[in-house]
């Protein structure tokens, strides 16, 4: 049995196997607790029987205007658990949460350009590819940012793809 639960300070000291995937980005604890702090219906956990972590999503709400919109910062799923739909149902809570209670007019998330698994799942959940963002991971790695148009966005213009490259410094950070 999986339970969906939001996640908690204890869940720090508990959910490193869960980031062993070298796609998956690890960071700091204080980068943690701030989202913990400022968004924690943005940060859910799938936790299996034995209090197993099996994956988790951290993401946030942010921008202004047309631009306002929900955004996964990580979702990861432990080796172990993949293939049972648990990134969906994270990423479903995640879409909720942007489109019913923060009226968000999309959701958008960044993928490695090399991650060909996790980018055919996102777009069976509805994601396009937007634009891609030269040198995004570390300097070396295209990465593509992703958005999956809300309710608000009736005309579905914050999908509507860019149709050159952009680098890192042309992003928009709120």
């Amino acid at each position: 049995m999986t339970t969906i639960r939001r996640f908690c300070c204890n869940d720090l000291l508990r959910f490193t196997s869960v980031n062993l995937d070298h796609l998956t980005e690890t960071f700091n604890m204080s980068f943690y607790m701030t989202y913990l702090a400022r968004w924690p219906d943005y940060f859910q956990v799938a936790e299996g029987p034995g209090k197993r972590i099996m994956g988790y999503i951290m993401g946030k709400v942010e921008g202004q205007g047309e631009s306002w919109h929900g955004h996964v910062t990580a979702v990861t799923v432990a080796h172990e658990y993949r293939r049972q739909q648990l990134a969906k149902k994270l990423m479903n809570l995640l879409e909720e949460v942007s489109d019913k209670i923060d009226k968000a007019y999309f959701v958008d998330l960044f993928v490695r350009a090399s991650n060909t698994p996790a980018i055919k799942m996102y777009e069976k959940l509805g994601y396009v590819i937007y634009r891609r963002v030269l040198r995004y991971y570390s300097g070396e790695e295209d990465g593509l940012d992703m958005r999956k148009a809300l309710s608000r966005d009736v005309e579905k213009k914050s999908i509507i793809p860019l149709k050159r490259p952009i680098t890192p410094d042309e992003l928009e950070y709120d």
